[in-house]
């Protein structure tokens, strides 16, 4: 009869050997592919891309089918971009609208969480204002504007408060949606550990929401930049400084088609942008780190 330590040990190893299999089950095979690949991997297919729509363009233009008032060349659109850039006000241009963006983002995100945890966890809260916040997800930001100049004047807080309107609502069901997937048991658990309120959302909540949260996010962040466009291409005011949307409205009013699209790319470009410096490495590290997405 083998001895009762021996039997402990064999129990234990076994008992580890689970476990470690467990583990190995939750983590990612595939090895991280090279930098070069990678970058080839994000950025090759949207230049592909965009050579074709240039290259459908210039043929377009070429057949004449429209006048060049309405379809310019793709040179002279890229003559006005480069004019921006040779005197250097695309960069005024740029930030003006980009540190609202990300100023009112920021904001939203600040609001958003505190009003997220709420509605998904207190119920007469989610009764409430839940289908306000739908609503008001659904509603195009450019509705807000009238009402915000009327309210607020041609300043800076117009602005931001159609931003605000535009993207927190996208924040918060997004937080909603990623707190009513967690498993109960987690919450449970936290609670028998003896983690309070303030903790449990702290420490099990958001991180167990944490992919509906980015995607929510995502979201918001893409709702406050076409609200930031609504409210420059409408509220204009030299005391507001030339952004993107006042850049777009000059172009317009001026009966400058390539100056309209060149705003038009300008918009995308840092839309995009955004969106794979910012958003889409974040949102792959969090798939990866639950084994939900392998690594790019």
């Amino acid at each position: 009869m083998p001895a009762p330590e021996v039997v402990s040990d064999a129990q234990s190893a076994d008992t580890a050997a689970v476990g470690a299999g467990l583990d190995a089950l939750d983590t990612p095979t595939e090895a991280r592919k090279p930098v070069l690949r990678r970058v080839l991997a994000t950025w090759l297919p949207p230049l592909i891309a965009l050579g074709l729509f240039i290259g459908v363009w210039q043929a377009v233009w070429a057949s004449a089918i429209y006048p060049e008032y309405q379809l310019p060349a793709p040179l002279a659109v890229w003559q006005e971009f480069a004019g921006t850039v040779v005197d250097g006000s695309i960069w005024g241009i740029v930030w003006v609208s980009l540190h609202r963006a990300v100023l009112g983002f920021l904001t939203s995100v600040v609001v958003a969480t505190p009003l997220g945890l709420l509605v998904a966890k207190v119920p007469v809260v989610r009764a409430a204002i839940g289908p306000l916040l739908a609503g008001m997800q659904s509603l195009p930001s450019v509705a807000w504007v009238p009402a915000a100049v009327l309210w607020f004047g041609l300043t800076d807080t117009t602005i931001y408060f159609v931003v605000l309107l535009g993207a927190i609502p996208s924040i918060a069901n997004g937080l909603v949606s990623g707190i009513d997937q967690v498993p109960p048991i987690l919450p449970r658990v936290g609670q028998v550990m003896g983690a309070g309120r303030i903790d449990s959302a702290r420490l099990i909540l958001l991180p167990a929401a944490l992919p509906g949260y980015i995607a929510g996010c995502k979201q918001g962040w893409a709702f406050s930049w076409r609200s930031l466009m609504a409210a420059e291409i409408i509220a204009t005011s030299p005391q507001l400084g030339i952004g993107l949307g006042a850049y777009l409205k000059q172009g317009s009013d001026f009966n400058s088609m390539p100056g309209v699209i060149a705003a038009i790319f300008l918009i995308l470009l840092v839309g995009v942008g955004v969106e794979l410096l910012a958003f889409r490495p974040l949102e792959r590290r969090v798939l990866r780190a639950r084994g939900l997405a392998t690594a790019p």
